[in-house]
């Protein structure tokens, strides 16, 4: 494990010194108050020091904060695990990416409730944890850390050690994995897996061949299904400020806005569907050049994606809104657009800009509900 010590998530033997640095931490304290109420400091501690391990920890804190929150912002959460079975871990869930940091821990508390073994290591972006108590948090949560602003080399040589760490936890630790199919959310939800992750996933066994390597690491398509996305209005007001200034980059506080108003905002009804596993059909892509197998991965895998994808009104109204009018009827009612309306009306509201293009804004949200749709309506007609 040393090789990997700057990356790994925390296991069992970290988590005292942890404990005792982030017990240290006024900010992280302040944090907790907020989430918990006034909790005594020795409370917490003592709370903190009799998890057993991590699953543990993850049990008593992060799972009925998670669960608090979807009570408070969703109208419930579910979960088709299609063929996929407990005995079959452990896998590498690649999903799409709605949410920075609920993908992966409401998929990690369904695998609890649904009787799977445990839950997902996390790959995080280095670019997220701005506050080292953040950095701590994380990787207690079984998050390894994602290497980014790097140079040419030094990123290969950061990919090529990820992807060994994976290896290493699907092979060894027998522990699954949760990645997301592309680095950063789809701003318009036009869901497509990047080939660089996976070839960044066949690094890490290359002396056994791509396929191989990627048969290894057991890939389960993950399809993340939100009837409202909390940060539409956020990507919009993005949409715009890239239009008017092609130099425009996102700050730190931009990125904590989008994590606190993601976990916060309202979602509507949440889904997450397990596609067939990649294992099933790899075989047909026997015998491809390298770049024609990633390639056709990267395609089937979105295929998978996008047949998974629950359709909720929002997509429907958002498809016949730019098609040039609404048709009320099997897929959603008069009260439906009505509600969509309304909805959008009040995010559009919520965009802070000093000269909005109203129906460019307008378009970019449409487009964000309804691009799942057309894709799904793609990927059925194959």
């Amino acid at each position: 494990m040393n090789e990997f010590e700057n990356i790994r998530c925390y296991d069992t033997e970290d988590m005292r010194p942890v404990f005792e640095e982030l017990l240290a931490d006024e900010e992280f304290l302040g944090v907790v108050k907020s989430l918990y109420g006034d909790m005594p400091r020795e409370v917490l501690a003592q709370k903190l020091f009799s998890c057993t391990d991590i699953l543990d920890f993850q049990k008593k804190f992060i799972y009925s904060l998670v669960g608090d929150v979807m009570a408070k912002a969703s109208d419930g959460l579910d979960t088709d695990t299609g063929g996929v079975r407990p005995e079959d871990m452990p896998c590498t869930f690649i999903s799409n990416h709605r949410d920075i940091v609920l993908d992966s821990a409401l998929l990690s508390e369904q695998l609890v409730e649904l009787g799977f073994p445990t839950t997902v290591e996390i790959a995080i972006g280095d670019n997220l944890l701005i506050r080292p108590w953040i950095k701590h948090v994380v990787r207690l949560n079984k998050a390894f850390i994602v290497q980014r602003s790097l140079g040419l080399r030094e990123t290969l040589i950061a990919s090529q050690q990820m992807s060994r760490y994976m290896h290493y936890v699907i092979r060894e630790k027998k522990n699954p994995i949760w990645i997301a199919q592309r680095e950063g959310r789809a701003k318009d939800s036009n869901d497509r897996t990047q080939e660089s992750v996976l070839k960044m996933l066949a690094m890490g066994a290359a002396d056994k061949g791509v396929l191989e390597s990627i048969r290894e690491m057991n890939i389960v398509p993950l399809t993340i299904s939100y009837e409202y996305d909390p940060c539409d209005f956020l990507k919009a007001k993005e949409f715009q400020l890239k239009r008017d200034n092609p130099e425009f980059k996102k700050s730190r506080q931009d990125d904590l806005d989008n994590m606190r108003t993601g976990i916060m905002g309202y979602k509507g009804r949440v889904h997450y569907c397990m596609c067939r596993p990649v294992n099933e059909w790899l075989d047909e892509l026997a015998g491809m050049s390298k770049g024609d197998f990633f390639a056709e991965l990267a395609r089937r895998i979105d295929v998978e994606i996008h047949r998974g994808y629950r359709l909720y009104p929002s997509n429907y109204i958002a498809r016949d809104l730019l098609g040039g009018g609404v048709k009320p009827g099997a897929d959603y009612s008069e009260a439906d657009v009505r509600t969509f309306e309304a909805y959008l009306a009040k995010q559009m509201n919520r965009i802070d800009l000093p000269a909005p293009d109203a129906e460019f804004l307008r378009e970019r949200m449409l487009t964000m509900y309804a691009n799942p749709l057309k894709n799904y309506e793609e990927a059925m007609a194959l």
